[in-house]
């Protein structure tokens, strides 16, 4: 097996531009929601390049976009490389599609070679890996193994529009989801390739970094209940305010989820509403959402207790109500000491000493490693900025990226 190749480092930057003018913003980043028209359009382009990298295309029921080369094997286990190509609002153009890109230039460079291998390849751009539409991640990776819920598959967005009407509207029948269940055995490896998301391998003057393991996030939605009432007529004393409750619910949920320096916890409050929604009205309701993250699953699951009690002292106290409900709560996961080792050997190959690292952001490997070995490549990001249009990764650091992921996966395609 020939195994000299390299990967085309600037046709992945001019798929990655193009990619990126599919729900461009004004401040040049992308506006990509999971299965909305420009999802769908991002779709159709990435399925192109699967084809020209030489690919058969498929969608499962799960809105999953699956590329297949065929290995000298075709009954042998998948070797898995994937992403996601939906975006956070107003989000960056590297998060989750040079991983996508990145497994499709893997595949093409192969192909281009005319490197024979046994085990067939899958490229993968997972549905719904954000989950801000829907209010739940994971969504396709999640289908994937087996454990998507009615619940899920039919939550509404903000308009009414479930992810069950809009995977019917593609033609797909999320009816039958046992034909695009995959089994353990199934797969024998899913790596994937992401941007850090996070400043330590900027600081470590690295281009990559092989990750150890992923922090488990929790999703609640919480909604305060409390009586509307006139601006200027409701004297202060008398208010039952959910508006000021929040507030005092969101300042301890920064206390909580900072108490221990040494801990990887973090708390977000990304999303906030009042209703009615008048200058001029106390809110009688206000909604809000919460991300708890943390490597150890009994330490978030101990502040998100924290939360409901800080919760219930606030309602108590000001007289109101609250609902509090909890959308995901995914387990920490750890990557493959093996699939780590290989990395490292594949890196070391080229003369790159990447450093290891948790992911505090979740992905959809974390999903895919209930049923298969699974590792992570992270690539340096500036500044570590994320879900924000100033996101950017160089093409130098994405090719270094993509060149262990191809070395890393001839190791286990032969």
């Amino acid at each position: 097996m020939n195994q000299v190749c390299k990967v085309n480092g600037k046709r992945m930057e001019a798929r990655l531009a193009e990619l990126g003018e599919i729900g461009k913003t004004p401040e040049n980043g992308v506006h990509r929601l999971a299965l909305s028209a420009e999802d769908k359009q991002a779709q159709k382009l990435v399925a192109g390049w699967m084809k020209e990298a030489g690919m058969m295309v498929r969608q499962d029921h799960f809105g999953n976009l699956i590329g297949r080369k065929e290995g000298t094997d075709p009954q042998a286990p998948v070797v898995m490389l994937g992403s996601h190509i939906d975006s956070v609002p107003n989000g960056g153009r590297y998060d989750g599609t040079i991983g996508v890109i990145g497994g499709i230039e893997v595949v093409q460079t192969i192909c281009e070679a005319n490197i024979t291998h046994t085990h067939p390849i899958e490229v993968v751009a997972f549905c719904d890996e954000e989950g801000p539409r829907f209010y739940s991640g994971l969504f396709g990776s999640t289908g994937m193994i087996g454990k998507m819920t009615q619940e899920k598959l039919h939550m509404p967005d903000d308009e009414g529009i479930s992810r069950y009407d809009e995977l019917r509207s593609m033609g797909l029948d999320p009816d039958n989801q046992q034909d695009s269940v995959r089994k353990p055995g199934e797969i024998k490896v899913y790596l994937e390739m992401h941007i850090e998301q996070g400043p330590y391998l900027q600081a470590m003057n690295a281009p990559v970094g092989i990750v150890t393991g992923i922090a488990g996030p929790a999703w609640l939605n919480i909604k305060l209940h409390g009586m509307a009432g006139h601006a200027g007529t409701v004297p202060m004393n008398m208010r039952r305010d959910p508006m000021s409750g929040a507030a005092e619910v969101i300042l301890a949920i920064e206390k909580i989820c900072g108490s221990d320096p040494s801990a990887p916890t973090v708390g977000t409050v990304g999303k906030i509403a009042a209703y009615p929604g008048g200058q001029n009205v106390i809110p009688g309701t206000v909604e809000f959402s919460v991300d708890i993250r943390d490597t150890d699953e009994g330490r978030r699951d101990a502040a998100i207790s924290q939360i409901q009690a800080a919760v219930d002292e606030v309602c108590k106290r000001r007289g109101l109500t609250a609902e509090v409900k909890v959308n995901e709560r995914a387990k920490p996961t750890l990557c493959s000491e093996q699939v780590m080792a290989a990395m490292e050997r594949a890196a070391g190959a080229l003369g790159l000493t990447p450093p290891k690292l948790v992911s505090g952001a979740g992905h959809d490997a974390m999903c895919l490693a209930e049923i298969a070995d699974m590792g992570m490549i992270f690539v340096r990001c500036l500044d570590g900025i994320s879900h924000n249009p100033k996101e950017y990764a160089s093409q130098e650091d994405i090719t270094a990226g993509t060149e262990v992921l191809l070395a890393t996966t001839l190791e286990y395609v032969k």
